[in-house]
């Protein structure tokens, strides 16, 4: 049984044309686009990503194609028969009869070429829309020669509006490639009431950003907590110490903020201090005395003349030295230094038991570690102290030092211009500092602040000190570091997140240019539940597991720090990838272009990129952030032995990016 002819059924489009030269279009293109939807849901969904049904030139397609959206709206099947049910007598007898329909399917090459024809037609729509635009035109400037020139400018500009606005039709939403934009702020509500209600207070009465009094709330309570407790997920054990970083310029009040959020700490450490120095004095004494029975024992040693005595002296003396030996005065317990080199940083370590705390409204511990005093990069004790791992410091002249667990906090302000030039250390990064950071990097409230704010209620702060300093006091008291375990539920929602995160890195997903932070990001968020744990029990009944509740609210402050870093390695220029996405993007900006080869690209952006490979990076990046797409190559094929050149087709508002 042969085939029934595939019947020309136009209709026409009512517009004035050349009958010479018909408007483009393409017949062949809209029945396989047809014949595709109608043997395959999945071309239904990929047509549709593209067109809207207007794109066709012959109106019976028009009609088909409606059917067919009809039937793939209620999910029922789009066969032809089912088309032609949809239809009705009536409609199908004008779109050429049920024949017709099957002569669309055995007519098409193959259903997985559908967005090749559908990109073709929106093309030619668009092409009809640019000669139907230049008929138009024509007629309005005979119009003026006649003498009808009333508004004619403003006539020109509405015609012309249909073919020059953007069609986003098919594109997903974009994701700007400059991160910093519409960062969030921190979400002071996660934390405990006692704790989050003071930092907002405070944030109010220093018209600061909430993003200063929230970091530093998680900071605190790492001072307390570090090498005291450890949070117990399956398979690995995390600290409890963080490294919070917030990138805030000049004119902040960061001071007024750094001093009232640490002050419990300063008086926590006063009372340490005083409860220990007794204990200091007295084994300072023990020790002055035992000095003395060794000097004692010594001379007399060396005076007697009888052997039997001169051992017994001896005997006297070894017992005193070793009660010397024995008798370590214990360095006044300290927290916090306002900032320390490496070096200084080890040794108040391995005086403090390995817990030691930088915290200071102007950090500069980054360009001191970078070398800024020794002229060598020194990041070991940082790169120690974030993971709680042992040190062992042998030196020249001096005592060796050894720390059996380093625990370092940090939380620090800086310039942004500062976090910027870490960039300018490639240790930072090679060395795995820069993932170890939870960035911050909030929007200055200057030029917007209230002269008259609300002032922090005494109630409010006394709450804050009394509970900051109860659980540091608490914390410190213990001999044997605790371990918090997780609830069922928690440490389900702990895996959810590692599942969550890991396709992540892939290449073109949001953390494949920055694994070192994203490769840390599950274990920052089981100690920021720690800490939430803690804080809502400081009374001391923190031996119960942490909830799923509470890890869900340190997931939430956990997304906050990501959207931040990733602001702060956009700032850093961490991301080579991104960097080559952006020259890209501004050289389709600078141009207009909207469709291009890879080859085209090289040839633009030498010597920036010298072969198409070298693209490869910065054009994932692009189409992952939504502003590139590839076109469906053509089923026709290029010849033997030549692939086709991949065409590459910008979204129509990347103008709206800003050049960098």
């Amino acid at each position: 049984m042969s085939k029934p002819p595939l019947r020309v059924l136009d209709g026409g489009h009512g517009e004035p044309g050349d009958s010479a030269r018909p408007l483009p279009h393409d017949i062949s293109a809209e029945q396989q686009v047809l014949g595709a939807m109608m043997l395959s849901a999945r071309a239904v969904a990929e047509a549709r990503e593209v067109l809207d049904g207007t794109e066709f030139y012959r109106p019976a397609h028009q009609v088909i194609w409606q059917a067919i959206c009809v039937l793939a709206d209620r999910g029922d099947p789009c066969e032809p028969t089912a088309v032609a049910a949809e239809l009705g007598p009536r409609q199908l007898g004008k779109v050429g009869g049920g024949p017709y329909l099957h002569t669309l399917i055995s007519e098409t090459v193959s259903s997985t070429q559908v967005a090749y024809y559908a990109h073709r037609l929106a093309d030619l729509a668009y092409a009809r829309a640019v000669a139907i635009t230049g008929i138009r035109l024509t007629q309005l400037g005979h119009q003026a020669a006649d003498g009808d020139t009333a508004d004619l400018r403003g006539a020109v500009a509405d015609t012309v509006q249909d073919i020059t606005g953007t069609q986003a039709r098919g594109w997903p939403a974009p994701t700007p490639l400059e991160a910093a934009r519409d960062l969030p702020s921190f979400p002071l509500p996660m934390l405990p009431d006692w704790i989050a209600e003071y930092a907002a207070r405070l944030a109010e009465q220093t018209q600061t950003p909430n993003d200063l009094a929230g970091c530093l709330a998680l900071a605190v309570l790492a001072v307390a907590a570090s090498g005291k407790v450890w949070v117990q997920a399956r398979g690995w054990r995390e600290p409890t110490n963080l490294f919070t970083v917030i990138a805030l310029g000049p004119g902040n009040r960061k001071s007024e903020v750094f001093a009232a959020m640490t002050g419990p700490i300063r008086a926590a450490e006063t009372a340490l201090r005083d409860q220990a120095q007794p204990l200091i004095t007295d084994i300072a004494l023990q020790r002055r005395v035992a000095e003395a029975d060794m000097e004692k024992a010594e001379k007399a040693a060396i005076n007697a003349i009888d052997s039997i005595v001169r051992d017994q002296h001896l005997a006297d003396a070894r017992i005193a030295a070793e009660r010397l030996e024995n008798l370590q005065v214990p360095a006044a317990p300290r927290l916090f230094s306002d900032d320390a080199t490496p070096e200084v940083l080890t040794s108040l370590l391995a005086q403090q038991g390995g817990r030691m705390a930088v915290l200071s409204p102007e950090g500069e511990i980054f360009s001191i570690a970078a070398g800024r005093y020794s002229g060598a990069p020194n990041f070991a004790v940082l790169k120690h102290g974030h993971a709680g791992e042992g040190m062992r410091i042998d030196r020249v002249g001096r005592p060796s030092e050894i720390i059996e667990s380093a625990h370092v906090t940090l939380g620090v302000c800086t310039q942004p211009d500062v976090l910027a030039g870490l960039a300018d250390t490639p240790q930072f990064r090679g060395q795995g500092l820069l993932g170890r950071i939870l960035y911050s990097v909030p929007a200055s409230l200057l030029g917007y602040r209230d002269n008259a704010p609300d002032l922090v209620p005494v109630q409010v702060a006394q709450t804050y000190a009394a509970s900051l300093t109860n659980l540091i006091i608490r914390l410190h008291a213990l001999t044997e570091p605790v371990v918090l375990a997780f609830t069922d539920s928690a440490m389900t929602a702990v895996q959810d997140l590692l599942r969550d995160t890991e396709p992540r890195y892939r290449p073109g997903n949001d953390l494949a240019h920055m694994p070192d932070w994203g490769g840390k990001f599950p274990g920052a968020v089981v100690r920021i539940a720690g800490l939430l744990h803690l804080a809502e029990h400081h009374h001391g009944t923190w031996n119960r597991p942490i909830t799923a509740a509470t890890f869900s609210l340190a997931r939430q402050i956990g997304d906050y720090f990501l959207a931040h870093a990733q602001a702060a390695y956009d700032l850093i220029g961490a991301d080579p990838d991104l960097a080559d996405a952006r020259a890209i993007r501004d050289w389709l900006i600078r141009t207009g272009n909207h469709r291009f080869t890879a080859r085209d690209a090289v040839q633009a952006l030498r010597p920036r990129f010298r072969k198409v490979a070298d693209l490869d990076p910065g054009l994932r990046v692009l189409e992952a952030h939504g502003w590139l797409r590839r076109l469906p190559s053509s089923p026709r094929g290029h010849g033997a032995g030549r692939a086709p050149a991949v065409v590459y087709e910008a979204h129509p508002e990347i103008d709206s990016e800003v050049i960098s």
